[in-house]
């Protein structure tokens, strides 16, 4: 009889080691935004002037406008696939929201349904006139800075000479947005001037790409 309690008390205690509750795993938490401090500022084109080779010089123009280039503020509205993406984190978007035909969203969810002509602050919804993603053909996401700057540089695939690739850095208000984006949203470093800037010198110092 002893041995069978035994026996017993160890099955007992055994099966409450088993169904003993256990945390649920976590899920990854994610990165953090970079330091605002760290990216406030671009440097000005006249700070490269002491780099005497204009290909040298060139490059490191380009390095500085990538900054902005690959800040979240762009690469969000420029996705490797038809669904941008969101927040510093450039997580998926949500809701789910497809591209379209036109890449303003699909016909029965415009972009313009949620996103409308300004930031609505209220509910933390940015917004701008001509709120739509870039082309398919202009997809930044995954690629390199200098696979980035062959595609700008290449007017079939960014529909764009490069007079008209410039006004478009300078003076599209779509791209000015990336500095004034509301909410919690960290902003593209330094000013549009300032990248446009970058940008002018960059190509008139031969438009130089990184390898």
């Amino acid at each position: 009889m002893p041995l069978l309690a035994i026996i017993i008390g160890v099955i007992v205690l055994i099966a409450a080691i088993a169904l003993w509750p256990r945390a649920l795993p976590q899920p990854e938490p994610i990165a953090a935004a970079p330091p605002k401090n760290d990216v406030a500022h671009l440097r000005p084109v006249a700070s490269f002037a002491s780099i005497g080779d204009p290909a040298v010089r060139s490059l490191a123009l380009f390095a500085e406008a990538g900054r902005v280039i690959q800040h979240p503020r762009c690469m969000n509205c420029h996705p490797r696939n038809g669904r941008p993406t969101q927040t510093d984190a450039m997580q998926p978007h949500v809701p789910w929201v497809s591209r379209g035909p036109d890449d303003a969203g699909e016909p029965t969810l415009r972009c313009s349904t949620c996103h409308h002509g300004a930031n609505f602050e209220a509910s933390g919804v940015p917004g701008n006139p001509k709120w739509k993603l870039a082309p398919i053909e202009l997809a930044w996401q995954d690629k390199s800075l200098g696979d980035i700057c062959r595609q700008m540089l290449d007017p079939a695939r960014s529909h764009m000479d490069r007079a008209a690739l410039l006004h478009h850095m300078t003076e599209d208000e779509l791209v000015g947005w990336a500095w004034h984006p509301g909410g919690a949203r960290s902003p593209a470093p330094g000013t549009q001037a300032e990248f446009g800037a970058l940008i002018q010198a960059w190509l008139e110092t031969g438009a130089r790409c990184p390898a």
